[in-house]
Order: C-alpha cells, then structure tokens, then sequence
C-alpha cells in the first residue's frame, strides 16, 4: 500500500513535525517568506484597484486558503442548485484541473453548463453569452482578476488554523485574508463537530464581524461504479483514493465498518491508467474496493476489471449559519 506518501501529506498539513518535515522547514521557511511579502503585495493591488466586472451575470466565488480538499466542488454544485431554485440562470466556472471535479459537476447539476479554462474573466463572459446571469467560480479566492459579487471561503476542521504558508504547509494566504470574505464556511468530515466550532471562534477573533458557518460533508449512502444504491460493504476493504486527503477518507471508512481497511493512495487528480488497474486488480484479493465519488467516475470504465466496487457518496449537510448564507444568495436573486 502506497501508504508513507500519504502519512507525510497529512503531517505537512497539519503541522506535525517530522525529521523530513524538519528539513523542509530549514530551506522552506525563507520561500515562505517571500511568498508571504508577494501575496501581500498582490493583494495590495487588487485590494486597491478591484476586480474586472463582467457586465450582466453575478459572480459567486466559492475558495479557500489551503491547497485543495476543503469540500470547494460539492459545495459549489449545492449553491448552483440553491440559485436555480431561485429563479437564477447560473453556470459553474472551473480552472479545469482535474477531469474528476468537471464530471461530478455535470453528473450533480446535468442541466448546468460547465466552462473548464484558467481564465476566469473569459470564462464569466462566455457563460453571459450563453445566457447565464450568474457564475459560480470553483476555487476563485486567489483570482482576484475578476470582481465578484459574493466571496464564500471554506476552511477544513481537519486542518491546523491558522496555518503555515506555501511550501512548509499547506495555506495559500494567511488568516488575515478572510478579511475580505463575506461567508466563512468550515467544513468538517471526520473532525468532530467542536473542533468545527473552535475554528469559527478563532475566526470570530480574526473577523469579528464575519458571518460563519458549519457544514459536515457528511456519509450519505452507498452505491456502485454504475450509479446503484448497494449495501454497505461487507468483510475486508480496501480503499482506493487519488485526493488530497486520503488519510480522513480512510479513518471515515474505518468509522463505518466492522472490518479491516487498507488504503492505496495516489496523487490527487490522479487519471488512472490500465497498469494501475491491473495493480489493484493482483492485490485486493477478496476484499471489496471503495472509493470516493471523485474516485468513481474515473474508475467506471473499469468495472467489469474491478467487479464489485462500494463508492462513499457524501452530502452536505449545514450544522450552523444556512440561513444567513441563503440571506446572502437571496441577496442576489433582487
């Protein structure tokens, strides 16, 4: 099992100190630091002059300060449909890294168009001529380029906060950047809801004034590489994930089986080849393969190879502030 890579991830994003993390420290800490001084001119700027405005559609950004897995896709595909039901035409604009997070768009929200391109300003003027009114920029905090009319930030419980930047963990921005969202969401999968809480608290003493959420990205149900709801896997597991976090998807197996689990991670995004395929074909044996949904809609060409494959299908479920995040959205429908 590719299992040490994985370990040393969840070390870095936690801050947990290691001999390879402590050397990481020595030659990062300098890189930081001017990383730090170039997003604090950078935002400086745009703090100054503003984002491009794109005539006739509303832009909702929905980002964090991390490197990815903090919940961005499944909580963007939830705003779509909540501005839908609003009477509201919008469409989602992503960077287009990764195949996996464009398909579950399109397999969440079938009717919603997609725009896959870096360039977010060209990506928002092609969904107005499109007909859309209002854009949803999945992992748009850092792409200050374009004005938006709503900044929801996410933060992880399963991540330390605050935290240390690019390359010695895992932040994008320092704290203090939440300054300039208008919702901050936290998100929790396996973290207990208090640690949840505690993080609103420390971001209450950043932002007094912010208006905070939880959400619980949450086990739904069970089903197979073909879309059918099945039972919960029985005897032992292994679990398959190519995201950024695959340690919390392995202790949130683990939390919901009576049976040993072994994990077999890959880089996140990771496209998965034949060789891989017939990798964990030779090593499973007799256990059932589970995967997250990202996971899955990679892996479904593959079905007859893997045979019976459990997916993890999470929903969003808000613990605290829907409310007033649905205030902010109605705020948008006037």
């Amino acid at each position: 099992m590719i299992m040490h890579d994985a370990r040393l991830l969840h070390r870095w994003r936690i801050g947990e100190g290691t001999v390879l993390t402590a050397a990481l420290n020595i030659f990062g800490y300098p890189i930081a630091a001017l990383y730090h001084a170039t997003m604090k001119v950078r935002n400086s700027h745009y703090d100054d002059v503003g984002g491009q405005e794109v005539r006739g559609v509303k832009v909702v950004s929905v980002g964090n300060l991390v490197v990815g897995g903090t919940g961005k896709t499944p909580l963007s595909a939830w705003i779509v449909r909540v501005l839908k039901d609003g009477g509201l035409r919008p469409a989602i604009v992503s960077r287009g890294y990764g195949s996996d997070e464009l398909i579950l768009h399109n397999k969440w929200n079938p009717h919603i168009p997609v725009i896959a391109t870096p360039d977010r300003l060209e990506a928002a003027r092609s969904a107005r001529e499109g007909g859309a009114d209002t854009v949803v920029l999945d992992d748009g905090f850092q792409h200050r380029k374009i004005a938006r009319d709503l900044d929801i930030v996410l933060l992880s419980a399963e991540d330390s906060f605050p935290g240390r930047l690019l390359p010695v963990g895992p932040y994008r921005e320092s704290a203090e950047s939440l300054r300039r969202a208008d919702a901050i969401v936290v998100t929790r999968r396996s973290a207990p809801k208090k640690v949840a809480e505690a993080i609103v608290a420390q971001v209450k003493v950043i932002v007094p004034e912010a208006l905070t959420a939880v959400v619980h990205l949450a086990p739904a149900e069970w089903r197979n590489l073909k879309g059918s709801v099945v039972p919960s896997p029985e005897g032992e597991v292994l679990a398959i994930a190519a995201i950024a976090r695959p340690l919390e998807f392995l202790r949130g197996i683990r939390s919901l089986v009576d049976s040993e689990v072994e994990l077999m991670s890959f880089s996140d995004h990771h496209e998965y080849t034949s060789d891989d395929i017939v990798k964990i074909a030779r090593i499973v044996g007799e256990r059932t393969i589970v995967v997250t949904e990202k996971d899955a809609v990679k892996l479904a060409q593959y079905n007859r190879v893997l045979g019976d494959v459990r997916v993890l299908v999470e929903e969003v479920r808000w613990e605290s502030g829907k409310k007033e995040v649905e205030g902010k959205f109605k705020e948008l429908m006037v």
